[in-house]
């Protein structure tokens, strides 16, 4: 599970980058989004990785740290999803804006004659 998941961040940190270098604004808003999803899965690993755990101590069972997941990471994350929501809405009413002020979408404002 830790390959697969190690992968994933991988894989969406380095299209988030190709994103992000790219001339256009919409790309560069995906990049943004796709590098935000890297850092919340980076997160959420960090809080310990459990198959087969419940989420929430019962009154029965002892309390053992060792056998649950830190719920902390987790709701830094959830937190995370809604301002990445909000921001992504944010930019992209500034690229359609800011679209129809200039009439181009790239980043430097300027269309390439090739």
């Amino acid at each position: 599970m830790e390959i697969v998941l190690s992968l994933a961040i991988g894989i969406l940190t380095a299209s988030g980058l190709w994103l992000l270098f790219r001339p256009r604004t919409f790309q560069v808003i995906l990049g943004l989004s796709l590098l935000s999803y890297a850092v919340n899965l980076f997160i959420v690993a960090a809080g310990r990785l459990r198959t087969d755990a419940p989420p929430i101590v019962g009154k029965d069972t002892p309390a053992d740290s060792a056998l649950y997941a830190d719920p902390l990471p987790q709701a830094l994350v959830l937190t995370a999803i809604v301002i990445s929501f909000a921001t992504t809405a944010l930019l992209l009413v500034v690229l359609l804006a800011s679209r129809g002020l200039t009439g181009t979408d790239h980043v430097d404002g300027e269309e390439d004659d090739s």
